[in-house]
């Protein structure tokens, strides 16, 4: 029996150990939180040596699929959700977007037109990170969507900030494997990486513009968050190469945002440790080790600096690291519905939208295949640049807006991470660093460089509109229109 039992210990470990290189999770990792998964597949890149260039714009070297797009529009209009609240007075759609019919592959969005001039407002798609995580689960039923799911997971309420307030919005569930978005073809999966995920995306957005034609000419923005960080600016190189080519549809792209965005590892992951030290959470024993034993010039650590690391994040304790001033979920309290967090975040929406979505009904409504979804799924990964810096650094030159915005509480991402990232561009300062408002109160800090806004939303954790929606309105509001936010009352 004690043989069996080591044994099964062993197999235990082994299994453990080859999650941690295959997979962006681990076993001990939260599977539905899209920073566990962004942490454990750096961890997990560094630990495999894997440090893969791929330019986006190098990877689509073929024609494109796009298929015919006659009357899927008016079918994946969605008359409504179940749970909605009364007075819903936007149109809304969902369905699946073929981008490899031979293979089987086909992504799946969800659509959201403003309730106000949805003709003359821009076009803006959002993407989430992880990699492998859904848009819709969390960007639209968590953050900026017009709904919330309430805590029973059947029912929603409208969120008053939602961007459809300023814009009409696309939430992309990418790559193929994430939420509902499949492939027929079960290869597929482990040959996912960044290349693809460009490659797919832009295919997609070609075959949604033939099927919502109105909107080819629209102002178009790019939006994401934590590894959209490679996403989004992959995607924008993507679509301004492509637009130069003849007999390619030209996408009116304006402009790119990312929030808490993955773009560098050794700056991101410097400036997580800084961010660490520096806001008490570890010793001065860790950081001095740390700073003496880790370069952060190459992504190949010494045993010592990872020995110093991992002793950073045991020092963490059981904290919400997305918001390290955030209470954790009482998952029995919300069961009970004694849980109040007055008008903070609830840290336990995962639960009330996993549950949501897993409504056959809730499926059926949003045009869906039937499916077990999960907010975030393990799937292969083989290619990811170390830095995405040179391809924004590309992007600055083609004049669209460059905007990269952080919520200052989130420990997993947080603001020195990005300041370092943007400050290896060495671009000068065209507007100087001041605070911005947002209903009478500061709402961040703005500063603006030659091409790059950088800018930070005071009390946001990892995922911005879910901890400040009001704050986070204001910012993007000031993004599409082109300026910065407002510097005064």
């Amino acid at each position: 029996m004690r043989v069996i039992v080591s044994y099964l210990k062993l197999l235990f470990l082994f299994l453990c150990w080859y999650h941690l290189n295959s997979f962006p999770y681990s076993c001990n990792a939260n599977p539905d939180r899209q920073g566990d998964y962004l942490h454990k597949f750096i961890k997990s890149r560094r630990s495999a040596n894997r440090n893969v260039w791929v330019a986006a714009n190098q990877a689509l070297d073929q024609d494109e699929y796009i298929g015919p797009q006659d009357e899927l529009m008016k079918a994946d209009k969605v008359q409504a959700l179940p749970g909605q609240p009364q007075g819903v007075d936007f149109d809304q759609y969902a369905g699946y977007v073929s981008v490899d019919p031979k293979a089987g592959r086909a992504l799946f969005y969800y659509f959201v037109e403003s309730p106000h001039n949805s003709s003359t407002k821009p076009l803006v798609l959002w993407l989430n990170g992880g990699p492998g995580c859904s848009s819709l689960g969390y960007g639209a039923m968590e953050e900026l969507g017009p709904f919330r799911v309430n805590t029973d997971g059947k029912t929603l309420s409208r969120n008053k900030y939602a961007w459809n307030n300023v814009a009409n919005v696309i939430f992309l569930e990418s790559p193929a494997g994430v939420g509902f978005s499949y492939s027929n073809t079960s290869t597929d999966y482990p040959k996912t990486g960044d290349k693809s995920t460009a490659e797919d995306s832009y295919t997609f957005l070609l075959n949604w513009l033939e099927r919502f034609p109105q909107y080819k000419t629209r102002d178009f923005f790019i939006t994401g968050e934590s590894y959209a960080g490679h996403y989004v600016p992959q995607l924008a190189d993507t679509i301004l190469s492509k637009n130069n080519l003849a007999n390619k549809t030209v996408i009116n792209l304006k402009g790119i945002a990312i929030g808490n965005a993955w773009i560098d590892d050794n700056m991101c992951t410097k400036g997580m440790f800084d961010y660490f030290w520096t806001h008490a959470l570890n010793s001065d024993e860790t950081q001095a080790g740390i700073m003496r034993y880790c370069s952060f010039v190459t992504s190949d650590f010494s045993d010592q600096c990872n020995q110093y690391q991992g002793r950073g994040e045991e020092e963490l304790g059981d904290i919400n690291i997305y918001n390290i001033y955030a209470p954790p979920c009482d998952s029995t309290a919300a069961k009970s519905g004694s849980a109040d967090y007055g008008n903070n975040f609830d840290p336990c929406t995962d639960d009330y939208v996993n549950s949501y979505l897993n409504h056959a009904e809730v499926q059926t409504a949003l045009h869906a295949k039937s499916t077990k979804w999960a907010a975030c799924r393990g799937i292969g990964w083989t290619d990811s640049p170390a830095s995405i810096l040179p391809i924004i650094n590309r992007i600055t030159s083609s004049g669209i807006s460059i905007w990269i915005y952080s919520g200052d509480t989130d420990g997993r991402v947080p603001i020195t991470s990005s300041r370092y990232s943007v400050n290896t561009l060495k671009l000068p300062v065209e507007t100087a660093w001041r605070p911005w408002y947002s209903s009478n109160e500061v709402g961040g800090y703005v500063v603006g460089y030659k091409g790059i806004t950088l800018i930070t939303v005071r009390g946001a954790g990892h995922t911005v509109p879910s901890y400040q929606p009001e704050r986070a309105l204001t910012m993007i509001s000031s993004f599409l229109q082109g300026k910065l936010p407002p510097e005064e009352n």
